[in-house]
Formats: structure tokens, C-alpha cells, sequence
């Protein structure tokens, strides 16, 4: 059960719409509603299923360019491990990041965890499944070949890999955005 006061449900899909997840959104939006004498649930999970028709923020060209040269990185990382254990580390890295781009790059929410997968095929049901399959491969054949190709779809969609030229400016843990 959820309780929220309007103005606290404002600032959560606010949050929820920043961070491009939109949990909130679809905690209300999918929910079952037991009690609404006044309407006031119906009108907040219209505004979710609203704000998540809509889709999150584009990337900023910033944000775009940080996760292309960090799943540029990550690839190159990716390429030359031997040892397994930091093999699947740095795949789990290559899926969050690369799932991240693409969703952004469609305007799609977002998920981590279990919702990683289920947002990643909503955001792109083809490239989605193909990214999930080839971090299957590395896991369960120590092969990251599909998994760096997949990652370089995602790139070819944003601008392709990043890595000379790139710089970012430091904004001294200022909160942005």
C-alpha cells in the first residue's frame, strides 16, 4: 500500500521522470486500486499512465556522450579479459550501460534489476533480447564476442564509439539537472 500526499507524488514522478525509471509512475499506472470514493487515485493514475506515454527527457547530448565513451571503455575492457570473475563484472557493465544508451537513445524508461530486462525489450524488443542473450553467452561460455557486437549496434545508433576527443567538464559535485 502507498500514501502519498499530491504534492509528495509531484516531487517522486518529478524524481522518477529525472532518473528515467518512472517508478512511480508505474507503481500507479499498473497498480489495483481497493478504495477511490473521490476519484482522486483515478486522476493520479491517469497523470502516471500520461507521464509514461510520454516517455522520459531525451538524453542530453552530455549524458549521451559520458555513456557512449563509458561503453566504449567498458568494450575495450571487455575484449582483452581472462580472468571470470572480472569478465562477468565488466559484461554486467556493458549490458547496464549499453540497456541505459539504447533506452535513452528511444526515449524508453528505464530498469534495474529484474526491470532491466523487461524495460530493455520494451525500449527494443530486437537489440534488447540480443544484448540479454549475448550477456548469457559471456556468463555461460566465457565468450563476450556477441555481447561486444550488440554493444556496438547500440553505439552505431548514437554516434559509434567515444574515445578520442572526448572530454568532460567537472562541475566541482554541483547537482545538475
Amino acid at each position: 500500500m502507498f500514501a502519498h500526499t499530491r504534492a509528495g507524488l509531484a516531487e517522486i514522478f518529478a524524481a522518477d521522470r529525472a532518473s528515467r525509471r518512472g517508478t512511480m509512475q508505474f507503481v500507479y499506472a499498473e497498480s489495483v486500486l481497493l478504495h477511490d470514493p473521490h476519484g482522486h487515485a483515478a486522476a493520479l493514475r491517469a497523470e502516471a499512465c500520461a507521464q509514461l506515454a510520454e516517455g522520459p527527457e531525451p538524453l542530453t547530448a552530455e549524458e549521451r556522450d559520458d555513456a557512449r565513451y563509458r561503453l566504449t571503455d567498458l568494450l575495450d575492457d571487455l575484449a582483452d579479459l581472462g580472468d571470470r570473475h572480472e569478465q562477468l563484472a565488466v559484461a554486467e557493465q556493458v549490458l547496464s550501460t549499453a540497456a541505459g544508451l539504447l533506452a535513452g537513445h528511444r526515449r524508453a524508461w528505464r530498469g534495474g534489476g529484474k526491470w532491466l530486462p523487461r524495460r530493455l525489450t520494451a525500449a527494443d524488443p530486437v537489440l534488447g533480447r540480443t544484448l540479454l542473450e549475448a550477456r548469457l553467452t559471456v556468463a555461460e561460455h566465457a565468450d563476450p564476442a556477441p555481447l561486444r557486437a550488440a554493444a556496438y549496434e547500440v553505439l552505431a545508433l548514437v554516434g559509434g564509439p567515444l574515445r578520442e576527443g572526448y572530454h568532460r567538464t567537472w562541475h566541482g559535485g554541483e547537482k545538475r539537472g
